[in-house]
């Protein structure tokens, strides 16, 4: 069963996505760019209620209180692609820094430059990064929010911590609060896997980081809030489905944490 329903939910996740492109492409284009937000927000909530509807798997989100208005940077844990696009409902006005190869996409490209997201080339320095924080600074200035994956790439649950010093120095630059993350999205869709899990897991929005710390300093508590938080859920998570197959990331994480996996 859980075969078949991987089947069914990747094959039609994947025809959702090219007929709500092809249907909805006029709309997105005509309207204005914060009305366009439309189109990529419903596609995420179709996509949260097919994931419940074939693959039985639902979510929740705790500490929407802790969402700032404005501006900010949104910190979360990454191990899936669905919290690529899942969360997006929540947020006013978001956009990433994305490579560059990703605006040379026909079609897809050309929805990402209507909502102003920055490109960058991974291997620039100097003028080139200048240049992308000038970018970054206008449109945060607006009062959008920039979405960052603190540790750079999707990570299984309960790896080590790999967190990226990037994420301090827009911190500093940026003069911006940070919204910790946490949730476990990947014990139900892993990274690099085919198969999908039924089960319920939350998503937690933690209290922000203010602004003004110490870059160094900045890191170390977000580490500290986001690993601890994380340890938490992931107990929490693992003990209401204890059906789901575990990682060994997960197994060895929580043998630490003195869990029986």
């Amino acid at each position: 069963m859980i075969i078949l329903r991987s089947v069914l939910f990747n094959t039609v996740f994947y025809i959702n996505l090219i007929l709500q492109m092809i249907v909805m492409t006029p709309f997105y284009f005509l309207v204005s760019r914060k009305t366009s937000w439309f189109v990529p927000k419903n596609w995420a909530r179709s996509n949260n209620w097919l994931f419940k509807v074939i693959v039985g798997t639902t979510f929740e989100i705790e500490g929407l209180e802790n969402i700032p208005k404005g501006g900010y940077i949104f910190a979360p844990k990454h191990q899936s692609f669905w919290d690529v696009y899942a969360l997006l409902p929540w947020l006013e006005d978001p956009f990433y820094i994305l490579k560059r190869e990703l605006v040379w996409i026909p079609l897809f490209g050309w929805y990402v430059q209507k909502q102003r997201m920055v490109p960058v080339d991974r291997g620039a320095r100097g003028k080139v990064m200048a240049a992308v924080m000038e970018r970054t600074k206008q449109e945060m200035a607006g009062g959008r929010q920039l979405i960052i994956y603190p540790e750079g790439t999707r990570r299984p649950p309960g790896a080590p911590p790999e967190y990226k010093y990037g994420i301090a120095r827009l911190y500093r630059d940026l003069n911006m609060p940070v919204v910790p993350v946490v949730m476990h999205p990947g014990l139900f869709w892993p990274r690099r896997k085919f198969k999908r899990y039924p089960g319920h897991f939350k998503v937690r929005i933690l209290p922000p980081i203010a602004p003004g710390l110490d870059p160094d300093l900045f890191l170390k508590t977000l580490v500290e809030v986001m690993e601890t938080a994380s340890d938490q859920l992931l107990v929490e998570t693992v003990k209401a489905n204890p059906h789901v197959p575990l990682p060994p990331t997960a197994v060895e994480r929580l043998k630490e944490l003195g869990v029986q996996a």
